[in-house]
């Protein structure tokens, strides 16, 4: 008797199928339904204030001297209204000092927490002006997004797909294995049979090594002799030319800086923070309160900077490296007079006998700094771009024109050498850009 499938099997595959669709179905609905009051809950009450508008006038107004959740010159200002009532916060937010001088209990407490640091008023500011700042800082914080890009075994997983790059790439090993075990085999099998039938491999009659021939042709060792001292040579006198040039020297500094927030992101001007390159011979090494005219408010830095090199937290922790060497509180808003010293490595140095003087190519020259440096803008740690050797600077003097407006000397001088050799324009080179004792002692 012929043999046929079980009924009952298929209609309990339609009962597990059935039921493992309602499960799905039930969990996603206890999911929406859990998220629902969630998001009433985060939705700002009606009529309370705009918070987009509050966000705008806080900038303008406030950002200064308040973070949300730092403290600053002021205290932290995210959730006040729970903190103060809004009655009072309009009243401190358009004339602090008249509550301080009328003996009101809550605003001499806030004067006295903060340092006495005197508020500025603002009396221009509207009640529906300070409503939409109060709405902003009301609205709860964002929690940072988490990426997840890796599986839990640590492998990254193909978008679109729940199977780890990882295991994609064992199984092509595993088949490459498979595959060279296979051709071993077959090879070996071919062999048995070619002995079983009495079939011999033919062998070809041994030749005379090509290093053996090479040996005995004396011209031949005589021209590569010759051609391998040259190049050696070559290969030799290149290497020693580089000796003492670090284009390219990167190194790790105790404190991370990076030029391209600071000069290519805020647009800081180079000579700001190296401002003795207008004045020295050395572009000098910035001091750390210069650091701190800025980041004396700036203690953390936007979601958006954080790379996934170096990330929010990274550069947070490294401002935090700054306020330990100046021994900044940023808590109590004040220096604990606790210093630490920083021991920056440097990057471009000349050898002692050799003179260069930065005011006189920044000032007198008008050359940029990205001639010498390279696009400092754009490089998250700083490096030596050129090689600095002798010969990249005559080069320069040799293509450069002199700067001559608004300088009379050099207009003296460039008539009369423009007169001599008929030019229009004279660089450097030709007006003693080349002597030995311009740039060595």
């Amino acid at each position: 008797m012929k043999k046929v499938g079980n009924p009952n099997s298929i209609s309990r595959i339609l009962l597990f199928s059935l039921a493992l669709m309602l499960t799905f179905s039930v969990s996603s609905f206890a999911q929406e339904t859990a998220a629902a009051p969630a998001a009433e809950a985060s939705a700002p009450a009606a009529g309370a204030g705009d918070a987009a508008a509050g966000k705008a006038l806080f900038n303008a107004n406030c950002a200064a001297c308040h973070k949300l959740d730092a403290k600053m010159t002021g205290p932290a200002l995210r959730g006040v209204t729970e903190r103060h009532d809004t009655k009072w916060l309009h009243s401190w937010i358009k004339d602090s000092q008249a509550m301080i001088k009328s003996g009101d209990a809550a605003a001499v407490k806030v004067f006295n927490e903060n340092n006495k640091s005197i508020m500025t008023s603002f009396p221009q500011l509207s009640d529906a002006d300070i409503d939409n700042i109060l709405a902003y800082t009301s609205e709860p914080k964002a929690e940072p997004k988490v990426a997840t890009t890796t599986d839990g075994g640590g492998g990254a997983v193909a978008e679109g797909s729940g199977i780890s790059n990882n295991v994609i790439l064992g199984a092509l090993a595993l088949v490459m294995v498979m595959l060279v075990v296979m051709l071993f085999l077959v090879n070996k099998v071919l062999g048995k049979v070619a002995r079983a039938n009495g079939i011999e491999p033919e062998y070809k009659e041994p030749v005379t090594p090509i290093w053996v021939a090479f040996a005995r042709n004396q011209f031949l060792v005589l021209v590569t002799s010759i051609v391998l001292l040259l190049a050696s040579g070559y290969f030799v006198y290149g290497y020693l030319m580089q000796v003492g040039v670090d284009q390219g020297y990167q190194p790790i500094q105790p404190i991370h800086y990076s030029h391209k927030i600071h000069a290519g992101d805020n647009g800081i001007d180079c000579k700001y923070c190296h401002s003795s390159a207008r004045s020295s011979k050395n572009a000098g090494i910035p001091s750390l309160n210069v650091c701190m005219n800025c980041h004396k408010n700036i203690s953390e830095v936007a979601e958006e900077t954080g790379t996934p090199e170096h990330s929010k937290a990274f550069y947070d922790g490294e401002i935090q490296k700054l306020y330990d060497a100046v021994g900044w509180d940023k808590a109590a808003q004040k220096y604990t007079g606790k210093t630490q010293p920083v021991k920056w490595v440097r990057i471009h140095n000349l050898p002692d006998f050799v003179y260069f003087n930065h005011s006189q190519h920044v000032i007198v020259g008008g050359i940029e700094c990205q001639t010498c440096h390279g696009p400092v803008e754009t490089l998250e740690i700083m490096e030596q771009h050129s090689p600095l050797t002798m010969g990249w600077c005559i080069d320069c003097h040799r293509k450069t024109d002199v700067k001559m407006e608004g300088n009379a000397y050099y207009d003296k001088i460039h008539a009369e050498l423009a007169k001599k050799y008929g030019k229009d324009k004279l660089t450097a080179a030709e007006m003693g850009g080349l002597e030995c004792g311009k740039c060595h002692y």
